[in-house]
């Protein structure tokens, strides 16, 4: 056999091979799908309405209950989250809402890489703005007034905990739909000294009411920072260490967020950091909590655990953000809670 011969045959077993990769993942992924649109005995009341964000009392969530609706950003009166939930058509990986604007995470599979997007939309889910993701949805955003929008991807890795990662968060004028395409850009002031690193990472933004000062996690050489910034002057400034995932009340005095209570372990507890005093208090959940953590109200925070017995699955439970009580099952099946 000639040497042109062989190299054919490598190459044409390796087209095969490849086109039988990527056969089987488009064929486990329909196959998880189909599983996941099934409805499941005993699952929760969810049924197609119309939703918006300007409707008042209402929490909304990405529905997470197997069934057609799996992924649908749905809503429940705050009142009565147990009640009957009304699932739109928009599915996201991620969602948040405020003051009638909206931001959806997609992330679509495809045969070698799949499809990330951030959806920028109006008080009727109908898609403003659409901008390419450069990694998998992992937080959003939208500050108080709407003005604002911010979103977290993983660019390598899956998580915090991957032993490599690197995120990228960018920050959305929903105005002038200017983009800041990452926040490493910003000037960075640590321990009052203006500080140049390689490996500056952010995560996390929360907004504040002003229209200009919001709140984030910065990384560099292996440390965490609550970091204050300026949306305007393009700057942040460190505040505290060890704080990760940071969710500012809405009075703007305290700021949720994730500390890492064991080093070098993926195990974080959720703390509330008094913003006047510096002062920290450890809540009543002892696990590890999802990256997205929202304020009901000032006094209790709502966030999403991984659900029993179900792969990929995920509840949200809430706790007082005063250290006392204990937690409380608030809605199965759902995540990225949203109180409009």
């Amino acid at each position: 056999m000639t040497t042109l011969h062989r190299r054919l045959l490598i190459l044409v077993a390796a087209v095969l091979l490849l086109a039988g990769v990527g056969t089987g993942v488009v064929l486990h992924a329909a196959d998880r799908a189909d599983r996941a649109a099934r409805p499941r005995a005993g699952g929760p009341a969810v049924g197609e309405g119309r939703l918006t964000l300007a409707q008042k009392h209402r929490l909304a969530f990405v529905n997470a209950a197997a069934g057609p609706h799996r992924a649908s950003v749905a809503s429940v009166p705050s009142a009565d989250p147990g009640g009957r939930r009304v699932a739109s058509d928009l599915k996201c990986a991620r969602f948040y809402a405020a003051a009638g604007t909206g931001v959806c995470l997609r992330s679509e599979p495809g045969v070698l890489k799949q499809s990330n997007r951030a959806l920028l939309l109006d008080a009727n889910l109908r898609t403003r703005r659409s901008f390419p993701l450069a990694g998998t949805p992992s937080r959003a955003r939208v500050s108080p007034s709407g003005r604002f929008a911010a979103w977290t991807v993983f660019v390598s890795g899956e998580s915090y905990s991957s032993a490599f990662f690197s995120t990228r968060t960018s920050i959305l004028d929903t105005r002038t739909m200017r983009l800041i395409p990452s926040l490493e850009k910003f000037s960075v002031v640590k321990d009052g000294k203006p500080y140049h690193a390689s490996d500056v990472n952010f995560w996390g933004v929360t907004f504040a009411a002003d229209d200009d000062t919001f709140y984030a996690t910065l990384n560099t050489a292996d440390k965490t920072y609550l970091v204050r910034g300026s949306v305007s002057r393009r700057t942040v400034t460190t505040l505290v260490e060890n704080v990760e995932c940071p969710s500012l009340s809405p009075d703007g005095t305290r700021v949720a967020f994730k500390k890492r209570v064991l080093s070098g372990a993926t195990l974080w507890h959720e703390y509330v950091l008094d913003l006047r005093t510096l002062r920290q208090t450890p809540l009543a959940e002892r696990h590890s909590v999802d990256d997205q953590a929202t304020w009901l109200d000032d006094r209790t925070l709502a966030y999403a655990l991984p659900a029993d017995g179900e792969v990929g699955g995920t509840d949200l439970w809430t706790v007082p953000a005063d250290g006392t009580g204990a937690p409380r099952l608030l809605i199965p099946g759902a995540s990225s809670p949203a109180p409009l």
